[in-house]
């Protein structure tokens, strides 16, 4: 078995990628996929976020909804609006937008060396969205979410894939959100056998955005296992992508209440273990250490001590640890924000103004920005083993769904 290998993908009929191509199924409510597949019966929200297509607050975990998934790839592939490759390609896939471009593999990548951790995970996952993706690729019998790996410095491969992506691409689509999608088919014999032992050489993949759906996807291939027979279910689709082309914004956290502080004795508890200054207008994060409050309609910049940001603990050192440890759990009283309902987390995508509106609405009392994590870090952590904090990392732009789905035939 080789780290990632070519598969019949099920894609876009020639000219059908437009109506298609929808964001991930996790970016979404219910109530926003709705909206977005309005009017688009080919969206593939229709497959990803199927409880849009039956009653109004219908549990997205009932049974119906998953047969609705499978009720409706099979009448797209029905019509023609997606086909299938005759035999296994690789396929080149661009992302441009937020003033850069990244081009990436997508390919499926061995389950083997997932377990081996050869492909590297930084994310503990959570039960309830693992068995919502293992019952999707069970009843689809097909993973149509890709996993976005991020490879280490790779000259060669990075110029396997500037050569396959020079020509007129398969797919080049504009989504509503402004990012380009483009994605060229890689065909040819020989530009295969050299991808195959050019990623093969590599010491590690890295996930950056999919820890959900690779394991949902180990969980499938553990309950169909067939030794030796290296079985399209021995893999999971992925698209792997240079590390120094990606980007990371940052993912704030909101609070629903001060834990029992006033606004007053809540900017003196802060004030106690590091530097407030208040800030005539919201304004981004510019280190690690340094943090971002909204708090009564007013923003305040947090500044850590140098000496309380370590620089030898890929972990210790993440803006996210420090957020947690100097501000979340000392001072919000929050242990465990994978199970406190009052804390929740915020995209980067949706910017300082979204979470200035949920303070000054009275949905949140205090909303707090970080710096960005560096990809670099994520690389590092994993490296040594470690787990990141949950909701640590938003990568953009998001691959569409819909571009390429694996069936586990």
């Amino acid at each position: 078995m080789t780290l990632v290998k070519p598969f019949r993908a099920l894609r876009p009929a020639p000219g059908r990628a437009a109506e298609i191509l929808a964001p991930p199924y996790d970016v979404l409510s219910s109530a926003e996929a709705a909206a977005h597949a309005a009017e688009r019966p080919w969206s593939f929200l229709h497959i990803s976020r199927p409880e849009i297509d039956l009653e109004a607050g219908v549990d997205p975990h009932d049974e119906r909804v998953y047969a609705t998934a499978a009720g409706n790839l099979g009448r797209m592939i029905a019509a023609g609006v997606l086909m299938r490759d005759a035999r296994p390609c690789y396929y080149a896939y661009r992302l441009s937008g937020h003033g850069r471009a990244q081009t990436g593999l997508a390919a499926i990548a061995s389950l083997a060396d997932y377990a081996s951790n050869r492909i590297r995970k930084h994310e503990l996952t959570t039960p309830l969205k693992e068995d919502d993706r293992v019952r999707q690729v069970t009843v689809l019998n097909a993973q149509t979410g890709p996993v976005m790996l991020a490879y280490p410095a790779a000259a060669a491969l990075d110029a396997l894939l500037a050569r396959a992506s020079a020509g007129a691409p398969a797919v080049d689509v504009v989504a509503d959100d402004g990012v380009r999608h483009q994605m060229w088919v890689i065909g040819e014999t020989e530009a295969i056998e050299s991808l195959t032992r050019t990623v093969d050489a590599l010491p590690a993949l890295y996930i950056a955005d999919g820890h959900h759906r690779s394991a949902a996807a180990a969980r499938v291939a553990r309950a169909r296992a067939a030794p030796g027979a290296d079985a399209a279910h021995d893999y999971f689709l992925a698209v792997l992508f240079p590390h120094h082309e990606m980007t990371i914004l940052d993912y704030s956290r909101v609070l629903r209440d001060l834990n029992g502080h006033t606004p007053d004795t809540l900017l003196a508890a802060l004030r106690a273990r590091m530097a407030v200054e208040a800030i005539d207008r919201a304004a981004k994060p510019t280190s690690g250490g340094e943090f971002a409050l909204c708090l009564g309609g007013r923003w305040y910049r947090l500044t850590l001590p140098r000496a309380a940001v370590p620089a030898d603990d890929p972990i210790a050192r993440l803006p996210m640890t420090l957020l947690t440890r100097h501000v979340i759990e000392p001072i919000f009283g929050v242990t465990d924000p994978r199970t406190d309902k009052r804390i929740d987390f915020v995209g980067g995508g949706r910017g300082l103004e979204e979470l200035e509106r949920l303070v000054v609405s009275g949905e949140m009392a205090a909303a707090l920005a970080l710096y960005p994590t560096a990809m670099a870090d994520v690389m590092a952590v994993a490296d040594a083993g470690g787990i990141m904090p949950p909701k640590s990392t938003w990568f953009v732009p998001k691959l569409a769904d819909g571009m390429v789905s694996h069936l586990l035939d």
